[in-house]
């Protein structure tokens, strides 16, 4: 005996409807949480690029050296950025002695990026083809500044930053003080210009 539910369903029409919309939510959710890390870590490297693109413009109009400053902090780096206060750069013994000034409060990618933080999965390769044996994404230099000098160059080193699956650099060419944002492709298991 078949039953009917007002407007024209069988119960098993009905059923089938509820499972089959079941099964394309539970593909979709996490089809767009990967998107939504992805797009959050991209838009990450182009925030990390505009603060140093920004500190070069700064740099030149100050004629002064400004730097981006990383600090190992709890859960990841702080990054700040300050101005040379005496001529000779941008230096840790400066900032701490109050010479080379602030200019902004410090950040963490999390403020902005939920999930973002500075990392270079193990086992990838770095930008440069090297089998990766370390998780830290700043490597810009023992002191972790970058500087950028009023004549448009700057210290050059790799941004890693990492999401939940997503993994992006951002290069910084020293001799130009220009930045390069590079997405790694799993799949090529090589990195691609973004």
């Amino acid at each position: 005996m078949r039953q009917h539910i007002p407007g024209g369903f069988t119960l098993i029409e009905l059923m089938l409807a509820v499972a089959l919309t079941t099964v394309i939510v539970g593909i979709a959710i996490p089809l767009t949480g990967s998107a939504i890390d992805e797009l959050r870590t991209g838009a990450a490297a182009r925030y990390m690029a505009g603060r140093i693109a920004t500190g070069r413009m700064d740099a030149v109009n100050r004629s002064r050296a400004v730097a981006l400053r990383f600090q190992a902090s709890t859960p990841d780096y702080q990054f700040a950025s300050y101005v040379d206060g005496n001529g000779n750069g941008v230096r840790s013994a400066d900032i701490r002695a109050g010479v080379d000034p602030p200019v902004g409060t410090p950040r963490q990618l999390a403020d902005d990026f939920t999930g973002v933080h500075f990392g270079l999965e193990i086992g990838v390769p770095d930008v440069d083809g090297v089998r990766n044996a370390s998780t830290d994404g700043v490597r810009i230099g023992t002191a972790r500044i970058l500087t950028t000098s009023s004549d448009g160059t700057s210290s050059s080193g790799t941004l890693y930053l990492q999401g939940r699956r997503a993994q992006y650099a951002v290069r910084v060419l020293g001799a130009t003080g220009r930045t390069r944002v590079l997405k790694y492709d799993p799949g090529a298991r090589t990195w691609i210009s973004r």
